[in-house]
């Protein structure tokens, strides 16, 4: 398994392997209150669906621990670590990993609620570590089922970063990825860049060259014309929310991925565990979108690349419907069209 961490917990602290600065330095940021990571979360220093629920989990057994010792009522200790689970959410609209780790933390705060401030705080910090670890063994299933899909000396493109710095560790779609390079497929990686972050110039190239997996990086405009080519045998993208009919919110230009792999014959999957199948959304038409800071397209790592004056439409992510998608690799296997039935399935 790779040794990338994004997400640690040491001292009482949450660490976090600060994206921002990737790949030009390997930076850490030491959060010791929840608000800390709200910031984190905010300004993308974590990010990735599965690490953002993670996170959010540690978040708020940070809260808890804050709440310690504190003057007031037990009901003021419960409502100090509810308020953050309520800022906590707030973040990021769209990935619903976020929702899902908070929603289970929240269940086993109701449970121990009677309990002393510290047996609290003790459970909180034991059920984050259960997520911690069940994402990595998720991930790594993930790699496995993916991994019966790819083609000896396969071409595969993504888009934007599933991989450890998006999890636990291992990751998702790169869980894909480092599982068929594991197994001695001889593989290799293009690489979207993923404007306007540049998440996959900054970070999927980067994990690729930490662990000397082949890898080529293209702009986004240049993917259609790799297909054209015949360089790419498949496309294999993260998720942030799946709906029951399995159209899929994904970063930004994963639809037009998905689009111009249609055109061309190339089959498209989507890794993700089942945290990030939403089946209380029938479809994609009731995800929220969130839309970010029109500068993030105006500038480039602060330096201004549009005029100031114009205009600009950042969503974070957009929404690849259902009869784009060949499958989704989950850890309990590649779900198949029509969705409603085989995510239903699973679910009941």
């Amino acid at each position: 398994m790779n040794n990338v961490k994004a997400i640690k917990w040491e001292n009482d602290s949450l660490v976090l392997l600060d994206c921002t600065k990737l790949p030009i330095k390997e930076e850490y940021i030491i959060c010791k209150n929840y608000t800390d990571l709200i910031d984190a979360i905010n300004c993308l220093a974590v990010r990735g669906a599965p690490a953002i629920g993670i996170a959010a989990a540690y978040g708020v057994v940070l809260a808890a621990q804050e709440a310690q010792g504190k003057a007031g009522s037990k009901a003021d200790h419960l409502g100090y670590i509810n308020e953050a689970i309520q800022e906590l959410a707030a973040t990021r609209p769209t990935a619903v990993n976020l929702f899902w780790a908070l929603d289970r933390i929240k269940e086993v705060l109701g449970k121990v609620s009677g309990a002393s401030e510290e047996v609290i705080r003790d459970r909180l910090l034991k059920e984050a570590e259960t997520m911690y670890a069940e994402d990595i063994a998720c991930n790594m299933k993930i790699g496995e089922n993916g991994n019966e899909v790819v083609p000896q000396g396969a071409s595969i493109l993504t888009h934007c970063n599933a991989g450890a710095l998006a999890t636990a560790a291992y990751g998702t779609a790169l869980g894909v990825v480092r599982a068929a390079h594991d197994a001695g497929k001889d593989i290799h990686v293009f690489a979207d860049e993923t404007r306007p972050l540049l998440q996959g110039a900054r970070l999927t190239a980067w994990e690729m060259t930490q662990e000397g997996i082949p890898c080529t990086l293209i702009t986004d405009s240049m993917a259609g014309y790799v297909m054209k080519l015949g360089r790419v045998d498949l496309v294999i993208t993260g998720a942030d929310r799946i709906t029951l009919n399995g159209d899929t919110a994904n970063k930004i230009g994963t639809y037009s991925l998905a689009v111009l792999a249609k055109e061309h014959g190339i089959p498209f999957y989507i890794a993700a565990p089942l945290s990030t199948i939403d089946i209380t959304l029938k479809s994609g038409e009731e995800i929220e979108i969130e839309e970010r800071d029109k500068r993030e397209v105006k500038c480039l790592f602060g330096v201004q690349t549009a005029p100031e004056a114009v205009n600009a439409f950042n969503p974070a992510f957009d929404v690849t419907p259902n009869e784009y998608i060949t499958g989704i690799i989950t850890e309990k296997g590649i779900l198949r069209p029509p969705y409603e039935v085989s995510i239903g399935n699973l679910f009941r």
